[in-house]
């Protein structure tokens, strides 16, 4: 069995759909969790639904809103961190947003916004954490099939993962032996984020997948679990695809 029992773990884009059922898996295996999310109000439903009510126990849960894309921001959320549990054993980076736009009408804003939230976001959330960082550690951080794949209407995306591909490699590199770096690369998931692609292209992506069905945030939690677990001590700088085998089709 997978224990994170005594395991401080925190988790950017905590209210989302692949943040949520990864809060949800580490809390069921006892561990102590930092969520972090721009909103406030689904981080606050979030931890009362895992407390088992509002006025539950909140011991193992602290919640912090964090702007991924603001270096004061992501230093103040590993602080607190550190400040109400005395450092941090795993860092899950799922803070991420998902624009559709042609390339022949994006503009250099959308382009740099995104990059600002899902590159530079990725960076600035894993630089924050490393003076917290105990021994024995791990960050994963999300990716996308979409990296690999590419897309005709989300280029910036598609670039912004690509990056973080990269960058969790270079990671893995500075920080072995101390601390494992790897990232997971999602394929279609059934989550809010991806709501309008499914519901445009859904058919055809559905088909092409080889297990006939979109993934879940729980098929994504599980993954990212095992790269924190011991189970994958020997695992750093690698690229774990969740799609379903659709990367392959």
């Amino acid at each position: 069995m997978i224990s994170f029992s005594g395991k401080t773990v925190v988790i950017t884009g905590a209210a989302g759909g692949i943040g949520a059922a990864t809060a949800r898996l580490m809390h069921s295996h006892g561990a102590c969790l930092v969520l972090a999310d721009a909103q406030a109000a689904p981080l606050e439903a979030l931890r009362d639904t895992l407390c088992g009510s509002p006025g539950g126990d909140t011991a193992r849960l602290h919640c912090v809103t964090v702007d991924v894309a603001d270096e004061a921001s992501c230093s103040a959320m590993a602080q607190a961190a550190s400040d109400r549990f005395g450092g941090i054993d795993h860092l899950v980076h799922a803070a991420g947003v998902f624009p559709e736009v042609p390339i022949e009408r994006m503009t250099l804003d959308q382009w740099q916004q995104l990059m600002r939230v899902n590159s530079d976001g990725t960076f600035l959330a894993c630089r924050a954490v490393l003076p917290h960082l105990r021994d024995d550690s791990s960050i994963v951080t999300i990716a996308s099939i979409a990296a690999s794949r590419g897309s005709a209407v989300n280029a910036h995306y598609c670039a912004s993962k690509g990056a973080v591909l990269s960058f969790t490699r270079s990671l893995a590199l500075a920080l072995a032996p101390r601390t494992r770096v790897n990232t997971v690369s999602p394929g279609i998931i059934a989550t809010g984020m991806t709501e309008a692609l499914r519901e445009t292209r859904g058919a055809r992506l559905l088909a092409s997948t080889p297990m006939g069905r979109f993934g879940t945030g729980d098929d994504v939690a599980g993954a990212i679990a095992f790269l924190c677990s011991p189970l994958a001590g020997f695992v750093t700088g690698e690229n774990l695809q969740v799609n379903g085998g659709i990367l392959f089709d």
